[in-house]
């Protein structure tokens, strides 16, 4: 398993990327999965990229941004581009995105139609630069469960198409996450790691919640002590294909939370080794 930090976790946190690098260096973590949004402030910083995460043995996992699949195709174009430009910079080829700002159910054929349209462009251009586009399975967005990311993989039908498995959101679906992951396994790229005391309180991981300052922290809990059951999860997982994840930690005392879970983790894992 290759396991990342996400920059989103330090979003309200004064550290420098050399701070952040060091710390998932120190903590014995592979990776560093970049958000866009500090990729894209970064940019003018040009000693920044994959030579300089490389100096501390990290590489960047993915680069995680919100492709504006409703604007229109010249702006969502000249961002894809961007960000492209800046993957290739920090040395990955994987991208995610978000599919759509609104339900599966809620979103008609027509509309569906059109986000698949938009999906084929960004693949053909993503291909064109040996890079791939990831979506993630999340609530309110065209993944949000199991059928009908099937099925948008199918009416894509994009090699460049992959999968960022959230773990959490799949579970928050109502579906059984081994289940999910055993159908889903020939497009995962990429897992999201995180827990939840109970399904009552997942609210707190609602996009205006979550990402405000302000935003309630309640129910966000370590890895393993939530209610999906990481270990039995993990032991499935990595038997049976190679895992590049992150952990998503968006509540406080964000180090010491990630140091933590990297820990319990490892301890994980070579139980499934034995």
């Amino acid at each position: 398993m290759k396991l990342s930090i996400c920059t989103i976790s330090f979003r309200h946190h004064l550290h420098s990327m050399e701070q952040l690098a060091q710390f998932a260096k120190t903590q014995g973590f592979q990776g560093i999965e970049l958000w866009g949004i500090h990729a894209k402030n970064l940019a003018d910083e040009l000693h920044y990229g994959a030579d300089w995460l490389s100096s501390y043995g990290l590489e960047t996992s993915m680069l995680s941004d919100y492709l504006p699949l409703d604007a229109p195709v010249s702006e969502m174009m000249a961002e894809t581009e961007r960000l492209s430009a800046l993957a290739k910079r920090w040395g990955t080829n994987k991208i995610r995105t978000f599919v759509g700002k609104q339900g599966s159910s809620d979103t008609s054929k027509k509309e569906r139609a059109e986000l698949i349209v938009r999906l084929t462009m960004l693949c053909d251009y993503l291909e064109s630069q040996g890079q791939k586009l990831l979506v993630e399975t999340h609530p309110n967005t065209l993944t949000d469960n199991l059928p009908s990311t099937m099925q948008l993989l199918e009416e894509t039908n994009h090699s460049s198409l992959r999968v960022n498995f959230d773990v959490l959101h799949i579970w928050e679906s109502g579906m059984n996450p081994i289940v999910a992951m055993k159908q889903l396994r020939p497009y995962i790229s990429h897992f999201h790691l995180k827990n939840i005391a109970s399904r009552a309180q997942l609210n707190v991981f609602s996009p205006n919640n979550v990402y405000a300052a302000a935003g309630s922290r309640e129910g966000m809990v370590p890895l393993f002590e939530g209610a999906i059951d990481y270990g039995e999860f993990l032991a499935e997982a990595v038997s049976t294909m190679e895992v590049d994840a992150s952990l998503e930690w968006f509540g406080s005392n964000v180090m010491s939370v990630l140091a933590k879970d990297s820990q319990e983790l490892k301890k994980a894992l070579q139980l499934v080794q034995i």
